[in-house]
């Protein structure tokens, strides 16, 4: 067993309560860090709730049209003011997401640079669950150099959250590439 495996054991442990059961979210969306929402598709095709949101970006990490993907694009949003980007990530196992991970972190980044700190973003998936909750733990790891297990703690702590243990792989082997 290497040292990630006991990692991604570890990171498990974090995700699941005390009889070892994961939820679901109770919730569509929460701030999971200041300007950060994370949340399901529920509202990304809803323009107005996001403005009323105070959203200014969206990042879909499940972009494509399978029944696995969520299918909005920039065109969707054109003319509403509303910045998007996308990942065509799979909920799988062996999906490589970590290829995403520097991208879409700084698409994050930009959002919430914008001046007077107007900026917000809605990272999404089908769910909010895995591959968005992914993400927004690899931007908390590259733009605020927390360690994996913090910024999945943080993250849990705000919701409910399940990355697949090939994406909590990839963390922590991003989580050891930044510890040289």
């Amino acid at each position: 067993m290497t040292d990630y495996e006991v990692s991604v054991q570890q990171l498990n442990d974090l995700l699941t309560d005390e009889n070892g059961h994961f939820h679901m979210p109770s919730k569509n969306f929460n701030e999971v860090y200041a300007g950060i929402l994370l949340g399901d598709q529920s509202v990304i095709r809803n323009v107005t709730r996001l403005k009323q949101l105070g959203v200014t970006h969206i990042l879909n990490a499940a972009e494509g049209e399978s029944d696995m993907h969520v299918n909005t694009s920039a065109e969707f949003y054109s003319g509403s003011g509303i910045i998007y980007h996308g990942v065509p990530a799979f909920d799988t196992d062996h999906f490589d997401l970590s290829r995403y991970f520097e991208e879409a972190s700084d698409f994050i980044k930009r959002a919430l640079s914008i001046k007077g700190g107007k900026g917000k973003v809605y990272v999404h998936c089908q769910k909010g669950y895995s591959r968005s909750a992914t993400l927004v733990i690899a931007y908390l790891m590259l733009h605020h150099r927390m360690t994996v297990h913090d910024a999945v703690a943080l993250v849990r702590e705000k919701r409910e959250i399940g990355p697949n243990d090939g994406f909590l792989r990839q963390l922590c082997e991003l989580n050891n590439r930044l510890k040289d």
